[in-house]
């Protein structure tokens, strides 16, 4: 199981915020996390917990920062919310329907279903909101994407 279908909503939220309110020289403290999250500092704990445990951000003295795997399980995350979002615009829906709908699928396809669903949709540059998806992590027949397991 990928990383991040083992994350609940919440915690990609705390994610989120925890990226949004860290900088180079301080990570986000659990007061800021709580408010980002909108709830009181034990339960925005509550999530920092098994966060930490997947190795997606580090506690020191009160303060949470993403780790290398936790940056690119958010973008990982980005992605997918857009690509999926994506894929919702394309069968009709209003801007905000595609969020919602997105938000009941991104955390439950794997990155191989993404790859397939962003092919079938001719690799889109932005979600229906202009955010930028970035590219295909594979490609079946390596048409001008990024290979997951290529090395040079």
């Amino acid at each position: 199981m990928e990383t991040l279908q083992q994350l609940t909503n919440r915690q990609v939220e705390a994610l989120r915020v925890i990226g949004a309110r860290q900088s180079p020289t301080r990570g986000a403290s659990l007061k800021e996390i709580a408010s980002g999250l909108r709830v009181r500092s034990p339960s925005a704990l509550a999530h920092l917990g098994p966060l930490e445990e997947l190795g997606l951000i580090s506690r020191f003295r009160g303060k949470s920062r993403l780790t290398d795997k936790g940056g690119r399980t958010l973008q990982e995350y980005l992605r997918h919310h857009r690509v999926a979002e994506t894929l919702f615009g394309n069968l009709g829906l209003g801007p905000e329907a595609t969020c919602a709908a997105a938000h009941e699928i991104d955390l439950a396809i794997s990155h191989r279903t993404v790859d397939e669903i962003c092919r079938a949709q001719q690799h889109p540059a932005a979600c229906p909101h202009g955010e930028p998806i970035s590219p295909c992590r594979t490609s079946e027949f390596g048409h001008g994407v990024v290979r997951a397991h290529h090395t040079h």
